[in-house]
């Protein structure tokens, strides 16, 4: 379960005042629904499209985060989970962060958990685009490796894809399932993201990336590439937005096909 517990400022650090009631809320879930992980869901937007935002190339910033992970963890949650956009192929200073990060969790014996962007399903192409426009959306599939070697769990944000049928967007899943398996390590839980929303605007179409649609991509991709795989699940997000058709969806396509 991941519970918004921030945003972290742009220096990377984190007022207690944006989780006052964790400990409270954790001890809750523990509770009722036993063996449930609790995991702090951090983010914030970076500096590498806009003036504004975290700049990771600064150690300082770096050190605060690593700093605001500690203090989270102090407060008694499971694990963390990162979210930070937009970020892009190839960034050092990330993977240096994540070095760090997972240092501290194994430590403390909780889980790193990584928000990820999509991988560029064909490679230079995308790339190149992503220069002339200045908004490189998608990773290299061999940056992607490199994030999933440093964490526990990765997250592919498989959704806002410009797909306009559902047929489309079900075969884009599939392939982005198929790439991130190629290159997750066996040990590393690797989740694609389900889309619980529904937004009509430039890059999604909610008639088009339904749950369903997904399901079946996800589903294909795994059976095709690697059909034993065992640290493998979907993510959904986000519950305050999701539908009775939404679980229905999930509930029959994958809970109940598993």
């Amino acid at each position: 379960l991941y519970v918004h517990a921030g945003p972290l400022e742009h220096d990377g650090s984190l007022p207690a005042t944006a989780y006052p009631a964790a400990g409270r809320l954790i001890a809750s879930v523990h509770e009722r629904l036993p063996g449930v992980r609790v995991q702090a869901w951090l983010g914030d937007e970076l500096a590498t499209e806009t003036p504004d935002g975290m700049r990771l190339q600064r150690a300082g910033t770096r050190d605060a985060v690593v700093r605001s992970a500690g203090r989270i963890l102090d407060a008694g949650f499971d694990g963390v989970h990162f979210d930070l956009e937009p970020l892009h192929s190839g960034d050092a200073h990330y993977l240096a962060l994540l070095d760090r990060l997972h240092a501290l969790t194994r430590a403390r014996h909780v889980q790193l958990s990584v928000a990820s962007h999509q991988i560029d399903p064909l490679p230079g192409l995308h790339s190149a685009a992503g220069t002339l426009t200045g908004h490189p959306k998608w990773w290299s599939q061999a940056y992607f490796g490199q994030v999933a070697r440093r964490v526990d769990q990765i997250a592919v944000m498989s959704y806002d894809t410009a797909m306009p049928l559902q047929s489309l967007y079900g075969g884009y899943v599939a392939q982005q399932t198929a790439l991130a398996l190629e290159v997750t390590p066996t040990s590393t839980d690797l989740l694609m993201g389900l889309p619980f929303f529904h937004e009509n605007k430039m890059g999604h179409s909610a008639y088009a990336e339904t749950v369903a649609a997904a399901v079946r991509g996800t589903r294909l991709g795994l059976s095709r590439t690697d059909r034993t795989r065992e640290h493998f699940g979907v993510a959904l997000y986000v519950d305050f937005a999701a539908t009775e058709t939404d679980w229905t969806a999930y509930r029959e396509d994958w809970v109940g096909k598993e």
